[in-house]
């Protein structure tokens, strides 16, 4: 289990929660909530990417960026959430589409598809994070549908 607890909550005043949860291996973490003081983690989530260059340039881009990518989708796993990459890119309907192309991320550079692709599926396997394509307008329709329906 992961608990939430909002940062609007004192620091050190709620130690010994902490100290029950340390001992009893509950995972939490502080962070900003909308309203009350703790919530389990969520069960699904969307990270929307505005093209397939972005995801891209996500995993296969440079060594900083690669990590923080990973290391999100390593927190997502550890608390039992999934998470859902919607990248807003009409070109394409799934992965696999991806082979064969060229994509270019920036100043010139290019990562072919097939390395693309075979990113992503390691990124699912590995993760059980899921790559997902729509157009931009589609988008906010997909948010809900996937929150509402658990995926």
């Amino acid at each position: 289990m992961l608990i939430i607890e909002d940062t609007r909550n004192k620091d050190g005043k709620h130690q010994k929660k902490h100290d029950y949860w340390n001992e009893a291996g509950v995972e939490w973490l502080r962070s900003a909530l909308p309203f009350g003081d703790y919530c389990p983690a969520p069960t699904v989530a969307v990270d929307t990417k505005q093209d397939i260059q972005e995801v891209v340039a996500n995993m296969c881009g440079a060594v900083k960026e690669k990590q923080r990518f990973r290391r999100e989708c390593q927190k997502a796993q550890a608390a039992g959430c999934r998470l859902i990459f919607l990248i807003e890119d009409k070109r394409y309907e799934k992965p696999v589409d991806l082979i064969g192309k060229q994509i270019y991320i920036h100043n010139g550079q290019t990562i072919p598809g097939d390395q693309a692709y075979m990113a992503m599926m390691m990124h699912h396997e590995r993760y059980g994070c899921e790559f997902r394509f729509c157009a931009p307008e589609d988008a906010g329709r997909i948010i809900v549908e996937i929150l509402e329906g658990g995926g």
